[in-house]
């Protein structure tokens, strides 16, 4: 459960809904979004995000989307994360999965982390000097 201010935990389904307002307002600089998969799911548990690739890299122009699941014991443990997307990344292995142990904000997670926390990491790790030798896959391919 999410903490608040004054020390209380926040449930799972309070902190996910609060998740899900900010990424339908847009909150940011429009580089990163992410929302539900299905606006039926009541569990909170199965999102998209999608992340612009930064300017003046390999990544540029392209837009990339994942697939996030927050399990029952989100926020205690950082969400799975899944690029649909095709791309090459040190931190992302052949079948699109993020690898938790090698993206930073997923190896040493916090409860007060988000997804938002996790796209703009991602984003930010494209900008590193061993990915930016990458070469890319197609653009609009998929795993």
């Amino acid at each position: 459960m999410a903490s608040t201010g004054s020390g209380a935990v926040m449930p799972r389904s309070f902190r996910l809904l609060e998740e899900l307002e900010a990424g339908q307002k847009g909150v940011g600089d429009g580089t990163i979004s992410w929302g539900l998969e299905n606006e039926d799911d009541i569990d909170l548990k199965h999102w998209t995000g999608m992340i612009i690739g930064p300017p003046r890299t390999c990544y540029e122009n392209r837009m990339y989307s994942l697939r996030i699941e927050c399990g029952n014991n989100y926020p205690e443990q950082p969400p799975s994360i899944r690029f649909s997307t095709r791309i090459n990344m040190s931190c992302v292995n052949a079948n699109g999965q993020v690898d938790t142990k090698t993206v930073p904000a997923l190896a040493r997670w916090d409860r007060n982390f988000t997804i938002k926390t996790v796209l703009q990491e991602l984003r930010r790790l494209m900008l590193i000097k061993e990915n930016l030798k990458l070469s890319q896959p197609p653009e609009g391919s998929t795993y």
